[in-house]
């Protein structure tokens, strides 16, 4: 029975271990948690105003010339920007990107993210540490492969922040533009001519849209981290509890076995 009793307390100690790890990943998640979705919400200002800026061009005729809008045909070459996070413990954050990439088994993957880069066997780039000039750096080296033909699609595979309890995989298809539909007629003059101007904006929109899919995607990250320590900090504290009580159990079984072995002795 004693050795039952300490197995039991092995095991709560283990437990509480855990406890504690999940607590302190639980608080520096919380901690980053308001700082990401500040710089959320600023991607997302930014990739509206320049998506609303090549709206406007790529719904004048002249901008159907430009090298950016021709027309992807199936079969064509793809390359896909997969971002993943840099670590794991944050439920099923990163599984759910790899699935969705899944599908694309003949496309060319550009990881950004530590999980994502080992995966796919490429140098490892940090998504907490990916700043605009390093997006803006990769857009200007995709536009220009894009221009010459060495691919034919591009797109976004990130995860969409709705809420602190939901987070979605998601691709955006960013390249070949398409003629946007939704464009408000403005006064707006381009100088020299839209067709110019959309070839040079186009690295700044691929920038941007980078940029931001990157912090929601970091955002959505911190939040899942924050979900899956609550949830594992809820278990490890069930467990705590059912182990005590099956302590408490065993140990007063063993109290009872011992005062009926002395009893039974002084009676003999």
């Amino acid at each position: 029975m004693s050795g039952n009793t300490k197995t039991l307390k092995l095991r709560i100690k283990s437990v509480d271990s855990t406890l504690h790890l999940t607590k302190a990943m639980g608080l520096v998640a919380s901690s980053k948690m308001r700082k990401a979705n500040l710089a959320m919400a600023a991607g997302r200002q930014y990739e509206k105003a320049v998506q609303n800026v090549v709206d406007l061009l790529t719904a004048v005729p002249d901008c159907q010339s430009s090298p950016f809008m021709r027309e992807y045909k199936d079969g064509g070459k793809t390359r896909l920007i997969v971002i993943a996070g840099d670590r794991g413990l944050a439920g099923g954050y990163n599984a759910n990107i790899f699935r969705t990439v899944r599908d694309f088994n003949e496309a060319e993957i550009i990881p950004i993210g530590k999980r994502a880069c080992e995966r796919y066997g490429k140098e490892i780039v940090s998504s907490e540490k990916f700043y605009a000039a390093d997006a803006f750096r990769l857009a200007k080296e995709l536009c220009e492969q894009f221009a010459n033909g060495e691919f034919d699609r591009l797109g976004i595979v990130s995860t969409n922040y709705i809420s602190m309890m939901t987070q979605t995989p998601d691709i955006k298809w960013v390249l070949p533009l398409t003629k946007s539909e939704n464009a408000q007629n403005t006064a707006a003059v381009f100088e020299p001519d839209e067709c110019t101007i959309l070839d040079i904006a186009v690295p700044e929109y691929l920038s941007g849209m980078i940029v931001s899919c990157v912090r929601e995607s970091f955002a959505s990250e911190v939040a899942a981290r924050r979900m899956a320590m609550d949830s594992a900090g809820k278990n490890a504290q069930q467990m705590i509890d059912e182990l005590q009580l099956e302590y408490n159990r065993a140990r007063q079984g063993a109290i009872t076995q011992e005062i009926t072995e002395i009893v039974a002795g002084a009676g003999n």
